[in-house]
């Protein structure tokens, strides 16, 4: 008999504002993501977490997912660069994470906006804003 696959979960981890309107791009990246893991990877739940201002936090998203049998979670910090909050904020929230749910895999990847594929995208759209070179 197979041993029964772990449920696995990957998490956007964002700052947070006071105005609501901004979570809008992320909840359209989970969205997105979501689909896609839905056809690629079924079984595999996308959830957004946020640092400070709004919620869900991280700590409450991850003991649900816990709560729900998730064993195995990556979080992906939505962030264009490695600031204090990286640096410092999300390994405290990852150790107090591991700390509390013995037996969960924690992953913590990169920065989302220090990939080079994110970047090569995001130079794509600027030059296309630019437009055509005049003459």
């Amino acid at each position: 008999m197979n041993a029964p696959i772990d449920k696995r979960a990957l998490v956007l981890f964002a700052h947070g504002a006071r105005a609501a309107s901004w979570a809008a791009p992320f909840e359209r990246l989970r969205a997105l993501i979501e689909a896609q893991t839905a056809v690629q990877q079924p079984g595999t739940e996308v959830a957004l977490a946020f640092l400070e201002l709004m919620e869900p936090r991280l700590p409450e998203v991850v003991s649900g997912l816990v709560a729900r049998g998730v064993l195995d979670v990556t979080v992906v910090p939505v962030f264009l660069g490695q600031g204090g909050h990286l640096l410092r904020d999300l390994p405290q929230l990852a150790g107090a994470l591991r700390a509390a749910h013995p037996g969960l895999r924690l992953q913590v990847a990169g920065a989302v906006g220090e990939d080079a594929n994110v970047l090569a995208a995001m130079r794509d759209y600027c030059l296309s804003v630019l437009g055509p070179a005049p003459g």
